[in-house]
């Protein structure tokens, strides 16, 4: 799994606001957040795993605490403190399963080598950084392979619903294996039963029932496959034809009777697949648009709303410009490193809509984008997640960040200047577009959403942002990128003049190309 954060983000209720009381998470300059894979580290059974995590910013490793545990905190898997292993803190479960990797104990990385997994040990463990007072944790997702288990056992029962029933057994499969029953000629069996069971150690049986009808089909083949190293174990069974049960007269013309039926299904069933593959292909060709020209994709859906700030809701420390599209960070140097938020004005319940933000900073300056839902109330800390009401891309020391239910560390082929955010109500669809190279960020997954969503900016020292004016055309709709001036065109530098997306020399909004920060 990817990592998750808790820790030194932290949140404050703060503030009068009804619709969502946030006012900012901590951040100090000795803050970090701990990343770990994006994907489950899988590891042969009885084999050893490595478990990898990461320091952001990169930080000296040697003067933190690093702690990693299973199930609870305080039955502690291992424990480097003050540049040496404490072995009097670890449950005796763990001694010699787990281990320090030092190769890893550079600036930024830590790793500890577990031997001898097995299928209990499938699950969530978790690597645990502490640095004065601050710390940050990541949640790694563990999944031991068996290698295989017993080969299939086949047999016939006997006589069954006109038929010979037959079944397969196999135990000692790690994870939960897949069974599939075949002919001589290696066409699929799609109606059977299936049975699993799993054992003390963690290890899978299954027992499979097929119920054989059709009398020439001479033997019948059972194979169980292990679904993640795509290797499979199969067994054959003859089923001689006095095993089936003597047809009755009335059966021929019943048989004749369904074959009309079944051509009869068979065309309603074609013109069904017809509309059904219209409909995927349309859908298919939507997403690879999204992919391929994702600024295009998100204008083209429309809802380029008035988007603007909500003085009430911002933090003391928080400016906001007379007309509410701008928002600067008031502390001084030397004051805080904290990051405050402002809501938009406008609330969003139905439809879609598409936003964009320019962001000016300096070398360090933090921000956060999305979206929040009405009536959340933070206090103390805790993880901003969609499950949480959030749906927010941030920056962190210049590293980027999706707000999922665990932190996930996204990789950006340009530093964003101007970001899109778009919204689309009824798909549960929150997707984020690096407008200054017009590559795709991020798409949540989709969401059902209930109640009132609103635009949250979020922003430490030495950032502004400011929501961008966008070009409409004639029905409603912004103008295809097709008509904007391309990426060659020269442009003012930014931070000149006011960032509310209007024109240059006069020029209406949207004249500049919106792939342009």
């Amino acid at each position: 799994m990817v990592s998750s954060l808790s820790g030194p983000l932290s949140w404050w209720g703060w503030g009068g606001d009804p619709r969502c009381l946030f006012s900012l998470y901590s951040v100090s300059t000795d803050e970090f957040l701990v990343i770990g894979p994006s994907d489950s580290i899988v590891a042969e059974l009885g084999g050893d795993a490595i478990l990898p995590c990461s320091l952001v910013p990169a930080m000296n490793t040697e003067d933190t605490e690093l702690r990693w545990f299973c199930t609870k905190f305080s039955e502690v898997g291992f424990v480097y403190r003050k540049s040496r292993v404490d072995h009097e803190e670890q449950m005796p479960q763990y001694a010699g399963w787990m281990s320090l990797v030092r190769d890893f104990l550079t600036h930024r990385k830590a790793a500890v080598h577990i031997q001898k997994v097995w299928a209990s040990d499938n699950g969530s463990c978790t690597c645990f950084f502490q640095k004065g007072g601050r710390y940050a944790e990541a949640i790694l997702e563990l999944s031991p392979l068996a290698g295989l288990g017993s080969a299939p056992q086949v047999h016939i029962e006997g006589p069954e619903q006109d038929g010979v029933r037959v079944v397969c057994k196999a135990s000692g499969w790690f994870p939960k294996p897949q069974v599939q029953w075949t002919d001589l000629s290696g066409k699929k069996f799609l109606e059977f039963s299936e049975a699993h069971a799993q054992d003390a150690a963690g290890l899978f049986s299954v027992e499979a029932a097929l119920v054989v009808r059709d009398s020439s089909a001479g033997s019948v083949s059972c194979s169980v496959l292990n679904p993640i190293l795509g290797q499979e174990k199969a067994m054959a069974v003859s089923i001689p034809e006095p095993f089936f049960p003597q047809a009755s007269p009335w059966k021929a013309a019943f048989a004749g009777n369904l074959t009309v039926l079944g051509l009869l299904l068979f065309g309603a069933g074609c013109f069904t697949r017809r509309e059904h593959s219209a409909k995927v292909q349309e859908r298919e060709k939507r997403e690879k648009l999204r992919e391929q020209r994702p600024v295009h994709e998100a204008t083209l859906h429309g809802g380029l709303g008035s988007v603007t700030l909500d003085p009430g809701s911002a933090h003391r420390r928080l400016a906001v410009s007379p007309e509410k599209k701008r928002v600067t960070c008031k502390t001084t140097p030397g004051v805080s490193e904290d990051i405050y938020s402002v809501l938009g004005l406008e609330g969003l319940t139905s439809g879609r809509c598409y936003w964009e933000v320019k962001i000016s900073k300096g070398n360090s300056g933090n921000w956060a984008l999305g979206l929040c839902r009405e009536h959340m109330i933070r206090k103390g800390r805790y993880t901003k997640s969609p499950d949480d009401g959030f749906w927010v891309v941030s920056s962190f020391y210049n590293s980027y960040l999706a707000w999922t239910k665990s932190q996930q560390l996204l990789s950006l082929r340009q530093h964003p200047r101007r970001v899109g955010i778009f919204l689309d109500c009824s798909e549960g669809d929150v997707s984020f577009y690096n407008m200054t190279d017009g590559s795709h960020i991020f798409s949540f997954p989709p969401a059902s959403f209930s109640g009132t969503l609103y635009p949250c900016f979020m922003l430490g020292r030495d950032v502004t942002l400011s929501i961008c004016s966008t070009e409409w055309g004639s029905e409603g709709l912004p103008v295809s990128l097709s008509k904007s001036p391309s990426l060659e065109e020269a442009v003012r530098p930014p931070g000149e003049g006011l960032s509310s997306g209007s024109g240059v020399d006069g020029a209406p909004p949207g004249a500049e190309s919106p792939l342009l920060p």
